[in-house]
């Protein structure tokens, strides 16, 4: 794939965002690197120069807007977007403060919501580019402890499928990443709330195999990104046998 353009990349104070920053510097992209956390961004772009830190608050809508301005006349066309940005605390839907349910909605699809509202307009106008949304398993599969979170990624999912068809054959190619866990610091939210032990019967990807899979994907044409071995599977049954997939659950947790 070419690495003209830049990339602009949410989330990319950590994890994956950060991975996949410094993966498109490494091959001469411009990287416009978005995160609320400054601390974060500046470890991220350390010793690379294609990276440039915009510290913006996905759920600020003005703000985004305003930073894809400023990307687009300093540093040139966005070419391509990676909406990364997310949170997960986790926790019983009744345990968990009404603040964080909607904080976890606000990041994860608001914030995916008001990137592509920003970002994808000028990309279409020119009739070329990759517009990336991070979605999970979570935007498939329930599970307990996962309420809040699950429900941002459905969001993600069904609103990227949209996106996608109401602008096919536009120019731009399309995808909705659904991994399973990933071993990235988001991860560490989940441990440190609480952490589901079906988390421990599945397969955790090196973020290496996420971003593999997405490009693999985008040159197949293919819309819905599972990567890991056993990832198509479990969204498979989920469609299928979608009692089978609680009942696995439920003893998992030791719950009646």
């Amino acid at each position: 794939m070419s690495d003209a353009g830049v990339t602009l990349i949410t989330g990319a104070g950590s994890g994956m965002g950060r991975l996949a920053s410094q993966r498109w510097a490494s091959r001469g992209a411009s990287v416009a690197a978005l995160d609320v956390n400054a601390e974060g961004l500046e470890e991220t772009c350390e010793a690379q120069q294609l990276i440039k830190p915009h510290t913006v608050d996905v759920t600020d809508g003005d703000a985004v807007v305003e930073a894809v301005a400023r990307i687009e006349r300093d540093q040139g066309p966005i070419k391509r977007v990676y909406s990364a940005a997310a949170i997960m605390p986790l926790g019983r839907i009744l345990d968990q403060p009404r603040e964080v349910i909607h904080r976890v909605m606000d990041i994860n699809y608001s914030g995916v919501v008001n990137v592509a509202k920003a970002a994808l307009p000028p990309m279409l106008e020119r009739g070329e580019g990759d517009f990336i949304n991070f979605a999970s398993m979570a935007g498939w599969l329930p599970t307990l402890y996962m309420g809040a979170y699950d429900a941002s990624k459905f969001a993600v999912v069904a609103f990227s499928e949209i996106l996608y068809h109401e602008n096919r054959n536009r120019g731009v190619r399309f995808a909705c990443v659904c991994p399973p866990p990933v071993r990235t610091p988001l991860l560490n939210q989940a441990r440190d709330t609480v952490w589901p032990k079906f988390f421990d019967q599945i397969e955790h990807l090196e973020p290496d195999t996420v971003l593999d899979a997405i490009e693999s994907a985008l040159d197949r044409g293919e819309f819905f990104v599972f990567p890991g071995k056993g990832t198509r599977l479990g969204w498979r049954l989920r469609r299928w046998l979608p009692d089978l997939l609680w009942r696995r659950i439920h003893a998992a947790e030791e719950t009646p």
